[in-house]
Order: structure tokens, then C-alpha cells, then sequence
């Protein structure tokens, strides 16, 4: 079941489009249900919206998956530059898009504190941390790994796809450094074969290392043939959605 609503963002006074997939006999079955929170919300479920016109197909997979799970997918800001400042949680200065004015530990706040409690609110979620994941790829990786290091207390899991590291490594490793991540804290990460070299995997060995130092577990994959697209991200559905949950 899908459902698509429009939910306030205060810091840039607009409103972000949910793409919100619910277990189709939720109203009957009067369970409760575990959540992923996913970036990119518009690119996840259906070809039509994905802004290169392939999505995750993730209606398709969850409608078949043996495990039932709500996802929340927010949609980014469509204007020009808007969606790396977004998914950037701090301010930057980089070789190809010189001075980002990241804001995205705003977001995170904003997603933490009154998205999450809406959907819970309203919803038949789990909201216990246990039961929360965040996911995501490119920028929307970065992010799901900041949110798992960050608010370690909210999300126990989190998928990170084709993570655009490059844009804060010293900034995340003094993230990690200032927050305890809990031992049940489980991180998937991947990369396309047709993408990754050694300096994009030097930045996810330190941090595949941390979690793993700090008792957590984390899974990476390297899928052959892939690239840095939702083609790709769609074929490891399944992978990041068994690691996750089972």
C-alpha cells in the first residue's frame, strides 16, 4: 500500500513530499511494524517519478518480501544545488562544488524530532530504535551513516549505497569520535564495481572499522557490473534489506 502526503519542513519553510509504503493488510492485522527511513523518497518506488526514470522498485520488492516493514521516503529539494547542501551535515569546502553550505544535521533534527514522531503517531510503527533503520545512496549514503553515528539513540541500522564520503571524511571520523555507538548498531555498505577505487573505499574501511570496534556489525558489497545508479541500488534490495532485519 502507498500513500504520498506533503509534511512541513520549518528551516527552509517548505513542504517535503512523503512516499510512504505500509504493509497492505496493516488495517486488519493490527500489527506494529518496523521502519526504514530512505532519502530520495521520490526515487524508490515507481519509474515515473525517479528523476532519471528508474527507481528502486522497492512497491514491487515489498510487496513480495517475507518480512513486512513500513518505509518512509522523503523526497529532496528539486532546486539547483539545494539536495547536496541537504544531505551534507556540515559545511564544506570541496574540489568540484567549492563552499557547501551543508545543513544537513538540521534536517536530521527536523527528521528526529518531528517527522519520526508523526509517523509514529500515526501509524502502525515499532518506534523503538531497535526497530528503526535509515537508508540511503550517493549523498543520501553519507547521510544514513552520519544518522546512525549521530542519532545512534533513534537508528540501530543503517544501509549506506555508493556513500559520497568524499565530501566530509575528517568530519565524520570527528563524529565518530564524539558519540558511543551502541553494539547492536548494524551498517550495510556498497559500492558499484563500475564506481569504486581505492580512495572511495579508504573512507569506508575507517568507517566499517568503527563499527566493527565498537562492537557493531557491518556487511560491505561490492555488486559487479554496478554503477552509480538506482539501477544498481534496486539489485541489492534484498542484500540490505536481509542484513538489516535478519
Amino acid at each position: 500500500m502507498f500513500e504520498q502526503f506533503a509534511f512541513y519542513f520549518p528551516a527552509k519553510d517548505v513542504d517535503k513530499q512523503i512516499h510512504l509504503y505500509l504493509p497492505d493488510n496493516y488495517e486488519e492485522s493490527k500489527e506494529h511494524f518496523p521502519v526504514v527511513y530512505m532519502y530520495d523518497g521520490h526515487n524508490l518506488f515507481f519509474d515515473e517519478d525517479a528523476t532519471y526514470g528508474t527507481s528502486w522498485g522497492l512497491l514491487d520488492f515489498m510487496d513480495t518480501y517475507d518480512k513486512q516493514v513500513i518505509i518512509v521516503g522523503i523526497e529532496c529539494s528539486h532546486e539547483e544545488g539545494e539536495r547536496i547542501r541537504e544531505y551534507c551535515p556540515y559545511p564544506v569546502d570541496t574540489q568540484y562544488f567549492g563552499h557547501v553550505a551543508g545543513y544537513g544535521d538540521v534536517y536530521m533534527d527536523w527528521l528526529v524530532n518531528e517527522l519520526k514522531p508523526f509517523i509514529d503517531d500515526n501509524y502502525p510503527t515499532i518506534p523503538d530504535r531497535e526497530a528503526t533503520a535509515i537508508a540511503g545512496s550517493s549523498m543520501g549514503g553519507l547521510m544514513a551513516f552520519y544518522s546512525v553515528i549521530a542519532h545512534n539513540d533513534v537508528f540501530s541500522k543503517a544501509g549506506a549505497l555508493s556513500p559520497a564520503f568524499g565530501f566530509a571524511v575528517p568530519e565524520l571520523e570527528a563524529e565518530i569520535a564524539q558519540h558511543d555507538i551502541d553494539p547492536d548498531t548494524r551498517v550495510f555498505f556498497s559500492y558499484g564495481d563500475e564506481e569504486v577505487n581505492f580512495e572511495r573505499l579508504k573512507p569506508t574501511a575507517t568507517f566499517n572499522d568503527a563499527i566493527i570496534e565498537a562492537g557493531g556489525e557491518t556487511h560491505v558489497h561490492i555488486e559487479e557490473g554496478g554503477d552509480h545508479s538506482e539501477a544498481t541500488w534496486r539489485k541489492q534490495n534484498r542484500l540490505y534489506m536481509d542484513f538489516l532485519w535478519k
